[in-house]
């Protein structure tokens, strides 16, 4: 039984997340906005998702200044509290293909597929015309979840300069057994140090930059 309440516990603090549509706009003067939302709304897909194990986002940045620019994703993998890697996911301008080189738009949308395959941390970002897949090593916890950062910590988003976009993560484990996700993500700015905090063994940080 109190297995079953722990375990209840982390999932009531998941599920809150992931049944929410959020906007994120912190004090940001630059007037970039990301909007997220989690899952779909169909709840048979919904529950296909959670039975595989699959984390599914969507994601649209907005600002009238969006168009033109470029876009370009790195990755943080952080394991034991260090940043061992820090490479890049994509660059819009090295695709070799002139017209995603900049937004044509006001709105950049993408989707966000992630999972644990087992042997890696597998993630695909999507966007209207082609899509990026990258593969990363992982731990074997199947605990790892995909969280909007940003809005999560209350983190500013803006123009020319990298910001934190997203995480994905490992749990909290508290001395009683229970697992929190919201106790990481909403930690605040200290983003690199979540694995000396919280003990987690790794994670990884994706940051963007529009430019």
């Amino acid at each position: 039984m109190k297995n079953l309440f722990l375990l209840a516990v982390a999932f009531i603090c998941f599920s809150t997340l992931n049944a929410q549509k959020n906007e994120v706009d912190f004090n940001n003067t630059s007037g970039l906005k990301m909007e997220t939302e989690y899952g779909s709304d169909n709840s048979e897909v919904n529950d296909l998702l959670s039975f595989q194990g699959i984390d599914y986002m969507k994601v649209d940045f907005s600002g009238k200044d969006l168009k033109g620019k470029s876009y370009h994703l790195t990755v943080k993998e952080i394991w034991n509290g260090k940043v061992v890697n820090d490479t890049t996911v994509f660059d819009s301008k090295n695709l070799g293909i002139k017209q995603f080189e900049t937004i044509n738009d006001s709105i950049l949308s993408m989707r966000i597929i992630a999972r644990h395959t087992g042997k890696n941390l597998r993630v695909k970002f999507k966007f209207p015309r082609f899509s990026v897949t990258k593969d990363y090593d992982a731990t074997g916890s199947e605990d790892y979840s995909l969280r909007n950062l940003a809005d999560e910590s209350n983190l500013q988003i803006g123009y020319d300069k990298k910001f934190y976009f997203l995480a994905y993560i490992l749990p909290y484990e508290r001395e009683d057994g229970s697992k929190s996700w919201c106790e990481v993500g909403t930690s605040g700015e200290s983003i690199e140090k979540w694995g000396e905090k919280f003990g987690i063994e790794h994670y990884l940080l994706f940051e963007m930059k529009f430019d």
